[in-house]
Order: C-alpha cells, then structure tokens, then sequence
C-alpha cells in the first residue's frame, strides 16, 4: 500500500500516519520531519532548508522531489508507506505518480483553518517553523497550491477526503474505511 495523506497543518496527518503505520505493518515518512532533520545540519542545503521552512515557505520542488524520491528507495519502503506533507505541488504529484506507478491512494483529512490554528496553538513545540506567521503562510500555500494537487488525484479517483474534525478515532475509522473504499475498486 502506498498512502499519502494531505491536510493543512495542523490537521493530524502525523497521528493518523502512526496510527495506520501500526495498523498496517508500514513505516510512516513526513517529509517535514525529514526536511527538520536536514535543516539542522551545518551545510548548504541544511541552511536553505531551515530559513525555507522558518519563513513558511515551500521547498522547491526539484530539490523536494530529490530528497523524498531518496527516501522512499530506500529498502524500508519497498513494501508500501504512508506518506504526509508530499506531493504539495502537481509537479511534484507528477514525479510521485511515476514512481509509485498510479498506485497510491490519497486521503485529505479535511479541518478549517480556525481548527487547525487552534490545534497548533494548543500544543507545546520547540520548532523554529512553528511561528503565527509561518504557520499562517503554510495554510495559505496549502489553499494555493495543494488545492490543485487534489483536485489531480480527484480526476485519477485516487482522493477521499475524510472529516478531520471528528476525534481522533472517527478520523481514523473514516481512512480506513476510505482505503477498503479505493482498494475494492482497483
């Protein structure tokens, strides 16, 4: 299985990956974490990537698509995944769909940007990225520029959208009963 989750942050991607990580016996990859890790490195593109993401910007999509096309060869992943924070672009979601060869299935997990903001206000972080308006220009990219790449799945029949505002366990039971939705009819 090859499952991507979409959602403004905030949304719960990361709880709902570990959750079906578990569930499914496959290893759970945010491209943010990794990008995190990466910007804490004393190098070129460790420095790029930390004021990229502390501005709340996007990392290009070449350099995007480079680094998680790395990851996911590697041979944890060979099996399936669940993927958050990637594909953010229809560039990038043209890139992932050679690799995974049309096979991946999409769940948007659906919140309003008034729950998302009082999600991650609510929680305690260190993270440089996690400013009001860091955050703030986050959710707008989402609004321009993943939008776009869900309404690409949505014409491939690879998107759900599930209602992330439930609690943590309905959000969950409406992923999975969305994969056994999409499985059934590949």
């Amino acid at each position: 299985m090859q499952l991507v989750l979409v959602g403004i942050q905030g949304a719960g991607k990361s709880t709902q990956g570990n959750l079906l990580s578990e569930k499914y016996k496959i290893p759970y990859l945010s491209s943010g974490h990794v990008f995190r890790e990466m910007a804490k490195e004393k190098t070129p593109l460790g420095r790029f990537l930390k004021e990229t993401l502390n501005a709340g910007y996007l990392v290009p999509d070449d350099k995007t698509v480079d680094i998680v096309m790395e990851y996911l060869s590697k041979p944890e992943y060979k099996n399936g995944f669940i993927l958050d924070g990637f594909p953010r672009t229809v560039p990038q979601a043209e890139a992932f769909q050679k690799f995974t060869k049309g096979e991946e299935i999409t769940i948007l997990i659906d919140v309003s940007d008034r729950e998302a903001l009082w999600r991650i206000s609510g929680r305690v972080s260190d993270r440089e990225d996690e400013t009001l308006q860091a955050i703030r220009k986050r959710i707008d990219l989402f609004h321009e520029k993943t939008s776009q790449v869900l309404d690409y799945y949505a014409k491939r029949k690879h998107l759900a959208s599930v209602d992330g505002e439930k609690s943590v366990e309905e959000v969950f039971a409406q992923i999975i009963e969305k994969i056994k939705q999409i499985s059934s009819k590949n």
